[in-house]
Parts: structure tokens; C-alpha cells; sequence
């Protein structure tokens, strides 16, 4: 007797793996746009941090904490007036970007983790201070692969 089917035993083990194949792109696939996001949040946070070395390079100084990243985009009437601020600004379309899940970036000056300069950085996914792994702060203190500097 010649048997060319296949068996149940055989159909459920591939059945199996298929499931498993498919979760496991499942996940990736989900988790894929989020780090599409975080990529997206980390070269905006070093075009920000550009703009503020121009600014600084203009002016002597960063802007104040108060004065915060909008002094990028208009000059500041408050606190110590720069002297040379750069007529247009320094950022393009003349506007501060939001980070990807369209909140404010934090700007510090003097920076927790840069004492020497300024922090810029974003929640991240969760939009709230601190978090691990995907939700961590993102912020100019890390270094391109997502470590502490």
C-alpha cells in the first residue's frame, strides 16, 4: 500500500511551528514601529542639541532653563537677552519638533547628566520621568546606540 498523504501527527508539528514562526513575527512586527520612534526621537535630540551649540556659539551662553528651547525659534525678551541672537533662528521651518508621541522635548540648563551643559530629552513611550528598556528617558546624555555616555 502506497500512502502519499500526510499524517495528523505530521500536520499538527507543522501546524505548531507555523504558529510559532508567525507569533514570533507578530511580535517583531509590533515592536518595530516603537523603535522606528525612538530612532526618530534620538536625531531630532541631536539636531536640538546642534541648535544649541549654534546658539551658544552666537552667544556666549545657552539658553536659560526658563527661556528653554523656544529660544531657538524666537528670542528671548527674559532673562540674560542674547546679543547676537541669529534673525530666523536656529531651527528649520522655525518651530520646536515634539518628540514622536507628539510631547514636548525637556530642556535643562544646567543638565542633571550633562552638569556641564544642558540635558535635552524626551519621556519616551510612556511619557513619563524614568522607565526601563523602551520606556527610558531618551535624552542627549546616551550615546548613538542607546547607552549612557
Amino acid at each position: 500500500m502506497d500512502n502519499k498523504g500526510f499524517t495528523l501527527m505530521e500536520l499538527l508539528v507543522v501546524v505548531i511551528i507555523l504558529g510559532i514562526l508567525a507569533t514570533y513575527v507578530g511580535v517583531k512586527l509590533v515592536r518595530e514601529p516603537e523603535r522606528a520612534r525612538i530612532n526618530q526621537t534620538r536625531i531630532q535630540i541631536q539636531a536640538l542639541e546642534q541648535a544649541l551649540k549654534m546658539y551658544q556659539m552666537d552667544n556666549g551662553e545657552y539658553p536659560s532653563t526658563e527661556q528653554g528651547l523656544k529660544a531657538l525659534v524666537e528670542k528671548p525678551g527674559t532673562g540674560n537677552i542674547p546679543r547676537n541672537w541669529k534673525e530666523g533662528g536656529y531651527l528649520e521651518k522655525n518651530r520646536v519638533p515634539k518628540d514622536a508621541w507628539d510631547n514636548e522635548y525637556v530642556y535643562m540648563n544646567p543638565g542633571l547628566h550633562n552638569p556641564n551643559g544642558v540635558d535635552v530629552f524626551s519621556y519616551g513611550p510612556d511619557g513619563q520621568p524614568g522607565g526601563d528598556g523602551d520606556n527610558a528617558d531618551i535624552g542627549n546624555w546616551e550615546s548613538e546606540a542607546g547607552e549612557a555616555r
